[in-house]
């Protein structure tokens, strides 16, 4: 990129600029660091889309930013799909600050290249964007939303029109059109009122909520009798102040799961997020309203969603009185036994469950025990999408997706990881079990004992700022370039580099091609049925390290799973030291 200064004075000197944005500027040339940061480079496309921080700067979320962003994704839509201007794009946003305005904002940059925009007159999941590309038709979606990130982020994330994530060559496509831009802060737009009149912004309603919801019924692994009694099961609900409580309250009324308590203090959305210290499910201080609410209520589940629902979080009851949450990985197994043992074996042959190269090993197992094909993808649910996309091809069949980080697609009339679609399942499932006495951690002791006992683990390090980003590139340049042979005392027997999609047998002295796109990513195949694997997130200043290990007892795979956390941390940080 250009100097930084030279960016700076662009801007500053743009007579034009946004009043807000103007002001922010002002405030930030008393801090040269922070001013540097805002514009040293530009936000670039990574899992699916761009994410940042809001705030004036190329380097920031803000109408300029997006409307390049939209430019590039007009560019490419005119160029490589047809009957664009007629099919239009739909827009959904959620509860962060901005999500609002910059839906209107990518409308108001469609209309000048006169493609029709769908915009939602309300806040809507990720899923249901995904779900409304498809019922649409259109050409393309996009999604305003940061998913799970602090509250100072927001982003714009890119769905082709099967529905899906844009994968790398759409992207790259997109990412071309953007570098063509000679001043971001020129891209033409028209005024909301001129593209409302000329028919290029439609508002939704409805429509596309009571669509989605009568598929979602249809996911139903019970019968029809059974879907008309009232169940016997108290859930606790909290949609972490964001998009999901519409949709999943009334998908599980439809199948008269009647006994839910919301967590009210969670259910308004609010971009503070102002009773967690993450939105995030997979943290389990997420959980703490849900488990106060559960130990009032006698609740045998409690379901928390990400702010834009694509994401889901399970805690069950213990015999104890108190919750345990379960991890993706723990959920994602039950899922799969759960939807497979209730699922016509003639369907086996072609069915595939699709997971990530991260995700547990244990979901692969069981799917095995019943017949059905595991396939890997990298990580991030485009990659799963766009198999599913594939697979209307080949004639292989969809039986489940998901992935380690609480993403789980049970049905695939949406192509993108979907929170709503899970928690009824979830739901279901531990309605399932408690009639059988079970609840569902004894359900996961069962899959335990039957397949071993898989655990799997995470860790990152926050590294923020241009300085940050070149320790992460410095973290997997280092160990790219002298690879392990052990760790933690654990021999390595295989090294994947998705850079080089080589596969190296350490064994056997083998090398053979990964099919799969090229990701900076390196995984560690080691003895004792375990791996590590480092890669430097696409939407989060992180470089993130994944564990899996499995053994004959809990203890066993708890006592290798903390050894490689602690021998992977401590290498992580004397490379940056």
């Amino acid at each position: 990129m250009t100097n930084w200064k030279s960016v700076f004075d662009k801007w500053n000197t743009f007579q034009d600029l946004d009043t807000n944005l103007r002001q922010e500027l002002r405030a930030l040339q008393s801090d040269g660091e922070k001013l540097e940061d805002a514009f040293y480079k530009e936000l670039t496309f990574g899992t699916g889309g761009i994410r940042g921080v809001l705030g004036v700067g190329t380097n920031r979320m803000n109408i300029y930013t997006i409307r390049k962003a939209v430019y590039g994704l007009a560019k490419y839509l005119l160029e490589n799909t047809v009957n664009v201007k007629d099919r239009g794009v739909v827009v959904a946003y959620d509860s962060r600050y901005m999500s609002r305005e910059f839906a209107i904002e990518t409308a108001k940059t469609l209309g000048a290249f006169g493609i029709r925009t769908y915009v939602f007159q309300s806040l809507r999941p990720t899923p249901l964007l995904s779900f409304a590309v498809r019922y649409l038709g259109t050409a393309a979606g996009a999604m305003i939303t940061a998913s799970h990130n602090p509250p100072e982020y927001n982003g714009f994330k890119v769905y082709n029109e099967d529905g899906g994530q844009m994968v790398p060559d759409e992207a790259n496509k997109i990412i071309e059109a953007i570098q063509e831009i000679e001043n971001e802060l020129e891209i033409p737009v028209l005024e909301q009122e001129e593209i409302e009149n000329s028919g290029r912004l439609v508002w939704l309603k409805d429509e596309v909520d009571n669509a989605y919801l009568e598929r979602l019924r249809q996911i139903s692994k019970l019968d029809d009798a059974e879907v008309e009694q009232d169940k016997d099961l108290n859930i606790v609900f909290t949609p972490l102040h964001g998009t999901a409580y519409s949709l999943v309250t009334k998908g599980l009324e439809q199948l008269n799961f009647n006994n839910v308590y919301v967590v009210e203090e969670q259910a308004e959305p609010d971009p503070e997020f102002s009773t967690v210290a993450s939105p995030n499910p997979e943290e389990h201080q997420a959980f703490t309203m849900a488990i106060e609410l559960g130990k009032k209520v006698d609740a045998d589940i409690l379901l928390g969603t990400d702010p834009d629902a694509d994401r889901l979080g399970v805690a069950v009851k213990e015999s104890s009185g108190g919750y345990t949450v379960l991890t993706g990985n723990q959920l994602g197994a039950l899922l799969i036994d759960y939807i497979l043992s209730h699922t016509d074996q003639v369907l086996f042959s072609n069915a595939r469950v699709l997971k990530t190269i991260v995700t547990s090993e244990l979901g692969q197992t069981i799917a095995e025990s019943y017949g059905v094909k595991t396939i890997n993808t990298l990580t991030g649910f485009k990659y799963i999408g766009e198999k599913i996309h594939q697979f209307d091809s080949t004639g292989e069949a969809f039986a489940f997706g998901y992935e380690e980080s609480y993403g789980y697609l049970i049905a695939s009339f949406a192509r993108d990881k979907d929170a709503v679609q899970a928690a009824v399942m979830a739901t279901e499932m531990a309605y399932y079990w408690n009639k059988q006495g079970k609840t569902l951690l004894d359900a996961l002791e069962d899959l335990y004992e039957k397949h071993g006992y898989y655990r799997e683990g995470m860790s990152s390090l926050t590294l923020k700022g241009k300085e940050g980003t070149e320790k992460i590139a410095l973290i997997m340049n280092t160990i790219r370039n002298n690879p392990f042979k052990e760790i933690a005392g654990f021999s390595v027997e295989q090294v994947e580099d998705y850079v080089t999609s080589k596969r190296h047998n350490l064994v056997s002295g083998e090398t053979e091609t990964i099919e799969l796109p090229q990701e900076n990513v390196l995984k560690f195949v080691l003895e004792a049925n375990s791996w590590v694997c480092l890669r430097p997130s696409g939407t989060e200043p992180k470089i993130k390290c994944y564990f899996g290990t499995c053994g004959t007892t809990l203890a066993e795979s708890e006592k290798t799973l903390a050894a490689l956390k602690e021998k992977m941390n401590q290498v992580m940080n004397e490379i940056i030291a």
